[in-house]
C-alpha cells in the first residue's frame, strides 16, 4: 500500500467555554491515501466536522498531530504549508452559504488560479474555468461561467464548490456533509461524480457524513471510521463495518435505517434496543466507555472503569470491554454479510 497523503494521529481538539472544557475530539488516528476514500460518520455533534477542519489546516488541535506526506503540519515553513494548503481542499456543507452572491461563476473559479499566478492572461483563466465545469458535468460551460450563485439550483451551486476545490489539483478533498442538503437523485448524481473524478485524478476523500447509506454507496471499497462523542469507536473496510456490525453504537447506527424489505425490517429491530435516547454532554462525559449509559451490552464494573482502547479485532479495529473479550473468548468472527447479485450489501437498504 502506498504511503497516505493526511495522517492524523491522536488528533485532540478541547475548546473552552463558559461551562468548562468541551473535550470535542479525544484522540483521533486517521490516514487517507492516494485515490482512496474514508468516511466519518456518527450523530450530530460527534466531532466530526472538528476532525474535518483539523484536518484541512482550518483549526489548530491543541493535540495529537496532523501529518501531510509524512510532515507535521504545525513544524511547516510559509511554503509547506502553502503547498499544504493547496493539496487539501475542504468542500463545504452548505452550497448556499459557500458561494459569494456577488461574484460569477468565473470569477470564483479563477480567484484562487489567479492568486497563485497559475493564470497569466484572462483567455486563460476563461479556459481553465471552462475545463473546471467539464470536470463537474456542469456542461456547456459557457452556460454557467457568466452566472451568479442566486442563478443556479443547489446542485449546480454544489458542482461549482466541487469545481474550484479542483482548481488547484488537490491530492485530498475533504467533504463536509457536502450532499446532506441536496436531493436524493442530485445526491446520488454528484456521488458519482466525486467517484469518477477519485479514479480519473486520484484524489483521496476524508467523506464527513451522518448517512450510512451515502457511506455505503460512496466508500464500498474504502473505509469507514464511526465516532461517537469525539472517538473513533470502529474503524474498518467498509463492507465488514455494515455488513457486519461489532460495536452496539454501529448496530444501532444501521439498525435505526429505514429498510423496505419486511423480513430484513425484523432483523434490525432484533437488534438490542439503547438503555437510553439521550446522549451526554460533552461537558459531563461518563466514566470508562462514554457509550455505556447507552448500551445495551453494559457490564458494571467492566464499562464504567476506563474507555476501550481501539484495537486490531478481525479485519478492523475496534473500541468495546464486551466484543473484544468475547470474540477473545471464541476466537470467532461475525456472520458475513449476505450479498446480492450486484455485489452489495443486501442486510439493509440506503
Amino acid at each position: 500500500m502506498s504511503d497516505p497523503i493526511l495522517k492524523l494521529s491522536g488528533l485532540e481538539q478541547v475548546f473552552d467555554t463558559k461551562r468548562g472544557k468541551v473535550p470535542a475530539v479525544g484522540g483521533v488516528d486517521l490516514e487517507v491515501g492516494p485515490g482512496k476514500v474514508l468516511c466519518l460518520v456518527g450523530e450530530s455533534g460527534c466531532g466530526k466536522t472538528t476532525t474535518a477542519r483539523a484536518a484541512a489546516g482550518l483549526t489548530r488541535p491543541t493535540g495529537g498531530t496532523v501529518a501531510f506526506r509524512g510532515k507535521d503540519t504545525a513544524a511547516m515553513s510559509a511554503a509547506e504549508r502553502q503547498e499544504f494548503r493547496r493539496a487539501v481542499q475542504y468542500i463545504h456543507q452548505d452550497p448556499y452559504a459557500a458561494l459569494n452572491p456577488t461574484r460569477t461563476v468565473y470569477s470564483t473559479l479563477t480567484a484562487g488560479l489567479r492568486r497563485h499566478r497559475k493564470v497569466s492572461s484572462k483567455a486563460e483563466s476563461r479556459d481553465k474555468a471552462a475545463e473546471l465545469l467539464r470536470l463537474v458535468d456542469l456542461t456547456p460551460p459557457e452556460s454557467y461561467l457568466d452566472s451568479y450563485p442566486h442563478q443556479l439550483s443547489g446542485g449546480q451551486r454544489q458542482r461549482v464548490n466541487v469545481a474550484r476545490s479542483l482548481a488547484m489539483t488537490p491530492e485530498v478533498l475533504i467533504c463536509d456533509e457536502s450532499t446532506s442538503m441536496l436531493d436524493v437523485s442530485i445526491r446520488v448524481s454528484l456521488l458519482n461524480t466525486l467517484g469518477r473524478l477519485r479514479d480519473e485524478l486520484d484524489v483521496g476523500f476524508l467523506f464527513i457524513t451522518h448517512d450510512l447509506a451515502v457511506a455505503k454507496y460512496f466508500a464500498w471499497e474504502g473505509e469507514i471510521a464511526v465516532m461517537y462523542l469525539g472517538k473513533v469507536v470502529e474503524h474498518g473496510p467498509t463492507p465488514q463495518v455494515i455488513g457486519d456490525p461489532q460495536h452496539p453504537y454501529t448496530k444501532a447506527l444501521i439498525g435505526a435505517v429505514c429498510e423496505p424489505d419486511p423480513d430484513l425490517a425484523r432483523a434490525n429491530r432484533a437488534v438490542d434496543e439503547l438503555r437510553e435516547a439521550d446522549i451526554p454532554s460533552l461537558t459531563d462525559l461518563p466514566s470508562g466507555c462514554t457509550f455505556h449509559p447507552r448500551c445495551p451490552l453494559y457490564e458494571p464494573g467492566l464499562c464504567d472503569g476506563r474507555f476501550p482502547p481501539l484495537q486490531p479485532l478481525h479485519g478492523r479495529r475496534l473500541a468495546c470491554h464486551v466484543v473484544a473479550r468475547d470474540q477473545g473468548r471464541t476466537g470467532g468472527r461475525g456472520v458475513p454479510a449476505r450479498r446480492d447479485g450486484g455485489g452489495q450489501v443486501a442486510s439493509w437498504s440506503g
